[in-house]
């Protein structure tokens, strides 16, 4: 049954018609904090009939059978997919969109940006997120990343991590007389990209830009490199330079203004960067000695009471908002025994 996306909880299973031709799905996650990842399906775009799809979901039966039955609620079947285009290369996002395109035959397509960190799965042939434990190091965590480097992170499977049939650039996807533009988005990851529809005013924003939650930070299979932070918060600001649009994330409902959103994450990484300047206070500390002394999520959680995997998300982002303390030139950092060591710049 087609419900209006305006009905009921955001993950609740079935199809959410945005607006005719665009139905959002919510697919189920295993064991995870997220609840669910909406894809989208696209009606009217190309020539043949097929469906563009936004984002594939987890490779796992219970999201198969969703997919199956939201397509059936709307009077079509998986054979019509016929493009696949994902926002970034998290488990989530990727991994059905493969096995999506053995099984049907479907064209995946995938930021350029991602490339690396794909080559480096292969290459380490294991699932675990090998960047940020290197970032987690680095923060002075050593402890904690060893600990996450031995957790069960469902064995590697190649099958579900082959490459796009295309890598997506800043580029204009046209299909029929309809186009979708691509923005190259990095900070969530290297490689993330949104899809911007004009002419409808919609934006496809996968993890970039969500609705009641932030996205993590570099949380990447690579090397992040660079500063995630910063590409983040200028990827943010470059969603300002585009009319608003209404907002279609990858997890959480639909809104109304994607331009909204922006400022309150702008504005919430602002305080966060206030809050980590004043827990570095007077002393030399490295980013998991930082992250000890925050609060965490809206709820202001100890960092003590997360998870392994949240802390591991905690540390590395307290490193990227010091190190844009060191770029603005409010702090100071040293690279002392394989540490980054901050200091408050009075």
């Amino acid at each position: 049954m087609t419900t209006r996306f305006d009905q009921g909880p955001w993950a609740a299973a079935g199809v959410q018609t945005v607006e005719p031709g665009v139905h959002r799905v919510p697919l189920p996650l295993p064991n995870d904090g997220l609840h669910a990842v909406n894809v989208y399906l696209l009606e009217g775009l190309t020539d043949d009939g097929g469906i563009v799809m936004i984002d594939g979901g987890w490779a796992i039966p219970e999201a198969r059978k969703a997919l199956e039955e939201a397509m059936a609620a709307i009077g079509r079947d998986l054979g019509d997919l016929s493009h696949i285009l994902v926002t970034h290369i998290h488990r989530d996002h990727y991994t059905q969109a493969v096995e999506l395109r053995r099984l049907l035959g479907s064209r995946v397509y995938l930021g350029a940006g991602e490339r690396p960190g794909l080559e480096m799965l292969h290459r380490l042939r294991s699932d675990e997120p090998a960047g940020s434990l290197e970032t987690l190091r680095r923060a002075g965590a050593t402890e904690l990343a060893d600990h996450i480097q031995t957790m069960d992170h469902d064995g590697y499977d190649a099958s579900v991590w082959e490459a796009p049939d295309r890598w997506l650039g800043a580029e204009t996807l046209r299909f029929g007389d309809s186009e979708l533009q691509v923005v190259p988005t990095p900070g969530h990851t290297k490689g993330h990209v949104v899809f911007l529809d004009e002419q409808r005013g919609l934006l496809f924003s996968g993890d970039h830009v969500l609705p009641h939650i932030t996205p993590s930070i570099g949380f990447e299979l690579a090397d992040p490199g660079g500063r995630p932070l910063a590409a983040y918060l200028d990827s943010l600001r470059l969603m300002t330079r585009y009319a608003d649009a209404r907002l279609l994330p990858a997890h959480g409902p639909v809104a109304d203004s994607a331009h909204t959103r922006v400022a309150e994450l702008l504005a919430h990484h602002d305080d966060r960067l206030a809050h980590s300047l004043s827990a570095l206070g007077d002393h030399t500390l490295d980013a998991h000695a930082v992250a000890r002394k925050l609060g965490w999520t809206r709820r202001e959680v100890p960092f003590g009471e997360l998870s392994a995997f949240n802390q591991m998300l905690a540390v590395n982002e307290t490193a990227a908002h010091l190190d844009v303390l060191v770029l603005r030139g409010l702090a100071a950092v040293a690279f002392v025994d394989g540490v980054n060591q901050y200091t408050r710049v009075r």
